[in-house]
């Protein structure tokens, strides 16, 4: 049995993968750098342990990580070496993409997936938004690249912290998009506020939400605060009535993009950026550091993102004939290519990589030079 992307996950293929790790030959350490400095992937003898100890140390030091006593410490050690592995093995194939031992290398795939992935997705039935129609959509037309950062469509990327509210990011990154479309003005808008606010139906704070809850909170409540007046918490609060009336932007409705269609999403995507649903929870999507993610993933959405364009046939990157939707993620600047990930475009399945085309939508904005109309 060979080990591809797509099955890496299975219980067959990770008994494969110990094997044949076990009969590798040993590695000594070694990071390395790019030209910036910035450390990218490392392999490591992981069978003498002085070298893995350096490198947990080091990672430590870099990671800022404070233990409470020694048994968490040895703990987090035999979790770091077990994610070491498990990375340094993925990195050895001939893979589009790479992993690192990056901030969440001392969690377990349960620990991760607990505190960072917080959706909480309607039935796929439920969907209330007027669909964008395939028959208005000329294919054919479309651009072949989309980068809505190049024209400063885009705010920097956030980090939600250990708050599972990344329903909030991925909705206000959208709204945050047509704003500047629609007047000219990038507004870095409140997370929080959905967070403590928008508690009825599925959005319950960091216990979880669904981007289509929090699009429809704004229009109904007639507009979100800015990020500057109702700062992020990292943590459910009360929801303060007063900074919430301070209103930044609006929409006036959103839309869903026909489902279990990448063309309907790339359509959309090259309109404005788009609220998405994906399934993070693997291991390789934990440690994600570079390159076109291929997988593997299944499409249990549990994570929400924002498509913010689409590329092919990255040469400067070494990625020939990869087609990918460029999407911004809310785990921080130090998570994947700057917080960001490019996710492999245009895959066999319906429903995307991951996922990423079963539920996808965004805001709609009448023209007005006046965020706040």
């Amino acid at each position: 049995m060979a080990c591809r992307t797509s099955t890496l996950n299975s219980p067959t293929c990770v008994c494969l993968v110990i094997i044949v790790m076990a009969s590798m030959l040993l590695h000594s350490h070694a990071c390395k750098h790019d030209k910036g400095g910035a450390q990218n992937e490392c392999a490591t003898n992981v069978y003498d342990p002085q070298p893995m100890l350096d490198r947990y140390k080091e990672w430590i030091a870099k990671h800022g990580k404070i233990y409470s006593n020694k048994d968490e410490w040895t703990l987090r050690f035999g979790i770091y070496q077990s994610n070491v592995q498990f990375i340094d093995y993925i990195n050895s194939q001939d893979l589009p993409y790479k992993l690192v031992d990056n901030k969440f290398a001392d969690m377990t795939n349960l620990e991760f997936k607990a505190k960072y992935l917080g959706l909480k997705p309607h039935n796929l039935q439920e969907t209330k938004g007027e669909e964008l129609s395939d028959e208005v959509i000329n294919f054919q037309a479309l651009p072949t690249r989309v980068d809505w950062r190049k024209n400063g469509t885009v705010t920097g990327v956030k980090d939600q912290g250990s708050c599972g509210s990344c329903w909030a990011f991925s909705a206000v990154a959208a709204v945050e998009g047509i704003t500047k479309l629609r007047t000219g003005k990038l507004l870095s808008l409140s997370e929080q506020e959905l967070v403590d606010c928008d508690t009825e139906g599925q959005s319950q704070g960091c216990s979880g939400g669904f981007m289509e809850d929090a699009f429809k909170y704004i229009i109904e409540k007639g507009g979100i605060a800015s990020e500057a007046t109702y700062p992020y918490m990292g943590k459910d609060g009360q929801c303060n009535k007063t900074k919430a009336a301070k209103i930044a932007a609006k929409i006036s409705g959103y839309k869903n993009v026909p489902q279990n269609s990448e063309m309907s999403l790339k359509a959309a995507a090259a309109k404005q950026p788009v609220s998405v649903a994906i399934d993070a929870g693997g291991y390789a999507f934990q440690f994600y550091s570079k390159g076109v993610f291929t997988g593997p993933c299944e499409t249990q959405l549990n994570h929400g993102v924002a498509v913010v364009g689409y590329g092919e046939n990255d040469d400067a990157a070494g990625d020939d004939d990869e087609e990918y939707w460029i999407v911004k993620n809310s785990w921080g600047k130090d998570w994947g290519e700057n917080g960001y990930i490019r996710m492999e475009r245009d895959v066999d399945s319906a429903t995307g990589l991951c996922g990423i085309a079963m539920l996808a939508s965004y805001p709609t904005k009448n023209n007005t030079k006046n965020s706040s109309d």
